[in-house]
């Protein structure tokens, strides 16, 4: 596993970041899971990695939280942006076609609340650890394998 930390004190910065951490998840396919509680920023987080990698402008990407999925189509790779926050069961889990995303040649999953599920722990390529450091910095932990 390859780790990196980094450390952010703004939302500006942990959307600059979000540069820094695509390169890491790169080359695709991969299934990341964003681990961090309620507000911690995992969002702020893929609307980086989303604009530095040309898949959306930072301002387009939303919270999936009621959709489940957002697709963002790049030059680089095909984003999706999970939260499996309000799924219950693996059965659930199943009829998102996550498999099938994550065999996509050209596709980078980022999953909010993943952990729920030892199935996509199991699957995944790396986690990203988001934490509350006080106001509004944020301590990031990067793994990835290889």
């Amino acid at each position: 596993m390859r780790e990196k930390r980094f450390k952010t004190r703004s939302e500006v910065g942990t959307l600059a970041m979000g540069e820094r951490v695509a390169e890491m998840l790169l080359p695709a396919p991969k299934l990341i899971v964003l681990r961090g509680e309620l507000g911690a920023g995992k969002t702020t987080l893929v609307k980086g990695i989303a604009a530095a990698l040309g898949a959306a402008d930072a301002s387009e990407v939303t919270s999936p939280t009621f959709t489940l999925v957002h697709e963002y189509a790049g030059t680089k790779v095909r984003l999706y942006h999970l939260d499996l926050y309000r799924l219950e069961t693996e059965r659930e889990l199943m009829t998102l076609g996550l498999d099938e995303m994550a065999d996509e040649p050209d596709a980078l999953v980022l999953v909010e609340w993943g952990e729920k599920f030892p199935s996509v722990v199991a699957r995944a390529d790396g986690e990203i650890f988001i934490e509350h450091a006080g106001g509004d910095e944020r301590m990031f932990l990067v793994r990835t394998k290889g």
